[in-house]
């Protein structure tokens, strides 16, 4: 019996020595099991030769390459409208393919930067996005578009501060939860600074305005309390008086109330051509498309009927050139990569990782959220929101912090894998 037993170890371990010898890391042992609780060490391929999870890294590439692809679909045609009659047809798809190759190189060298820098780092971001945020509402350097100050002007490009702020707080939330632990069970000592953070981003968020960007960021540090193990009762009472929070934001706010209503009734004679008038025309757009949509580049809504159609409204394109079969396609595609890197942060606190984890899951809310709310607004599920498809959508903040995100739950899954096969990190 210990004969048979030994086989197939033996086998492995000449196989895995083979390996190490075409590698040159001949010398690196990891504990092999025998069967039991019985462990022995054995030869094995380097992790950086294993790499990272390649499956998400291709969904990932697959879906900026759809979106490439659509940007240009949903631009090609904006010359035409005289308040772009100075850009070529390809003013868009050439910005946006510079985006992604400068998110590339951010991505890399993200993916380069150990999740133990990132925990140490966690309070100096939190404090560098809030001078973003607050550099942002001076007059002179903070940009308006359509009378929201929310851009930096660097050179001939526009940067939103709010995209680093969401990856700011994520990295400082799961650093505060590790850093809190003890104390989970102890509101004001464990929920209420952090609380109180949150409070201060959403303040300068409000001021720009950006209500969309607010809401992400809450509901990403809701997600980490919720994950680092926050008491249920302190759970849902922040959740309350969130739910309460917003409620009054719109209550109070003329313009907010205006876009419930015109949510509501978009067809209405009222709101038709008001409030109202770029979801009729998402919807307008989703129900052309039918099942199969009326093919690449053959939407009419895009030609200066829907407003944003490259930015916030570009699930509406995808919607009537490929139909309910494409929109089903991408719910899917993202529904996928939430549930893939939400596992990757599982098995990173599993492996004693409770940072990186709490990142990981953190990624998964921002984007799962974001992509949710997006798809809802198209949709005419939700109410009109200023929130663009995550790696889809044009916009090179978005693009950028997305790709860093990207890379960073890579690091964390290329961080695991190294350490379940006996390295360090």
């Amino acid at each position: 019996m210990a004969a048979t037993a030994n086989a197939p170890v033996g086998l492995q371990q000449r196989l895995a020595g083979w390996l190490g010898r075409l590698t040159g890391k001949a010398g690196e042992v990891l504990p092999v099991r025998v069967g039991g609780t019985e462990y022995r060490q054995s030869t094995t391929t380097p992790a950086s030769v294993l790499g990272f999870d390649q499956a998400l890294l291709w969904v990932v590439v697959g879906l900026l390459a759809w979106g490439l692809v659509m940007v240009y679909s949903a631009s090609i045609a904006m010359p035409d409208n005289p308040r772009f009659a100075n850009y070529a047809p390809t003013h868009f798809l050439t910005r946006h393919m510079m985006y992604l190759v400068v998110g590339f190189v951010a991505a890399l060298l993200a993916f380069q930067v150990p999740m133990k820098l990132w925990e140490r780092a966690a309070p100096w971001l939190f404090v560098a996005a809030l001078l973003l945020l607050v550099a942002v509402l001076i007059p002179g350097v903070g940009k308006v578009v359509n009378g929201a100050r929310r851009w930096l002007s660097i050179g001939p490009v526009g940067f939103q501060p709010s995209e680093v702020a969401k990856f700011a707080v994520l990295i400082y939330a799961a650093d505060y939860m590790v850093r809190k632990m003890e104390v989970k069970e102890r509101f004001f000592r464990a929920v209420l600074p952090m609380g109180a953070a949150v409070a201060i981003v959403g303040v300068l968020l409000l001021a720009e305005p950006d209500m969309g960007a607010f809401m992400v960021v809450a509901v990403i540090a809701m997600g980490i309390l919720f994950l680092g193990g926050v008491n249920a009762r302190m759970f849902f009472l922040i959740a309350g008086v969130l739910v309460a929070a917003f409620g009054l934001m719109i209550a109070s706010s003329p313009w907010r109330r205006e876009r419930v209503f015109a949510y509501l009734d978009p067809f209405s004679e009222q709101h038709a051509l008001g409030k109202g008038y770029q979801l009729s025309h998402s919807l307008i757009a989703i129900g052309r498309g039918e099942i199969f949509g009326v093919g690449l580049g053959g939407s009419v809504e895009k030609l200066h009927w829907l407003p944003e159609a490259h930015t916030d409204f570009l699930l509406a394109v995808i919607g009537e050139e490929f139909g309910l079969v494409g929109v089903l396609v991408l719910i899917v595609l993202f529904l996928w990569m939430t549930r893939r890197i939400m596992h990757i942060g599982r098995q990173a606190i599993a492996l004693d990782r409770v940072f990186a984890g709490l990142v990981a899951q953190g990624v998964a809310i921002w984007l799962g959220f974001q992509a949710f709310i997006n798809m809802g607004v198209n949709l005419g599920a939700l109410p009109t929101k200023g929130l663009t498809l995550p790696l889809m959508s044009f916009g090179g903040s978005a693009i950028l912090m997305n790709l860093v995100a990207i890379a960073v739950v890579l690091r964390v899954d290329y961080e695991n894998k190294h350490l379940m096969r006996g390295g360090r990190v």
